[in-house]
């Protein structure tokens, strides 16, 4: 069996679902980049060490599921939401018995009326042309931690950087149309809704996850990314600071 294939089929084997080459969603999130980047992410979430597990979660914008078993692992109760229905066949196949259900955040159903203990918005806000709207939705149905990880623009404006996507990828916006807020921004929209929001010391140790906020890096990476933390309580945490840092270090 040539290597590739014998990738394909270990990856099936680790995840629990096959991959249907048919399927436009499952190769663009399988690429070699993505694992990666997911993989960075989630040890620098976990690192952070929050108390998620036996959560009630909403995730949000969830693909087809890469980040979903970070929570199930930890034996929490999950809601998996999801714009685009190729994504969502995805999504219940890979995890039956799941709470699945369709989801867009340009426009959200508001008869969602559950609160959650967790929503982890991962990878979902810059892909929206109203985020604002977003994380209002999302505060409302928050019961505790709001975690969010987003591409940012680096800027101390407040601004939110409409840019162009291509509907029809499906890692990129469902309305064509998504954002590349500023820090400030996205810092400030959340302190709208949230008693606490911190800024970790810490990045995921990824190209796209910049250190040194002070100027743009030579090359430009395609993307550069922050998370933040927005909290309905206090969190003393030494990696969680309640500014936005202009240093960070890696993980």
């Amino acid at each position: 069996m040539a290597l590739g294939k014998l990738i394909n089929a270990a990856l099936s084997s680790a995840t629990g679902y096959r991959l249907a080459k048919a399927n436009s969603s499952v190769g663009s999130f399988s690429g070699w980049e993505y694992l990666r980047h997911n993989a960075r992410r989630l040890e620098h979430l976990a690192s952070l060490g929050l108390p998620l597990h036996g959560k009630k979660v909403l995730e949000v914008g969830a693909g087809i599921g890469d980040h979903s078993s970070f929570y199930l692992d930890r034996g929490c109760e999950m809601l998996i939401t999801e714009a685009r229905p190729d994504n969502l066949e995805v999504l219940h196949r890979r995890y039956p018995g799941v709470d699945v259900r369709q989801l867009d955040l340009e426009t959200p159903d508001e008869t969602l009326a559950e609160q959650f203990d967790v929503i982890h918005c991962y990878g979902v806000l810059y892909h929206l042309k109203n985020p604002d709207q977003a994380i209002a939705f999302l505060a409302k149905r928050c019961r505790v931690f709001l975690l969010l990880e987003t591409c940012v623009s680096y800027g101390s404006e407040l601004a939110v950087n409409l840019c162009p996507e291509i509907h029809e990828d499906p890692t990129q916006a469902v309305s064509g149309q998504g954002c590349r807020p500023t820090r400030p921004w996205v810092f400030n929209e959340l302190e709208k809704h949230f008693p606490f929001v911190y800024f970790p010391e810490t990045q995921p140790n990824h190209p796209e996850f910049p250190t040194d906020w002070t100027k743009p890096p030579v090359p430009m990476p395609p993307f550069t990314r922050a998370v933040f933390v927005a909290s309905r309580m206090a969190i003393a945490n030494p990696l969680l600071k309640s500014e936005l840092l202009k240093q960070q270090r890696p993980q």
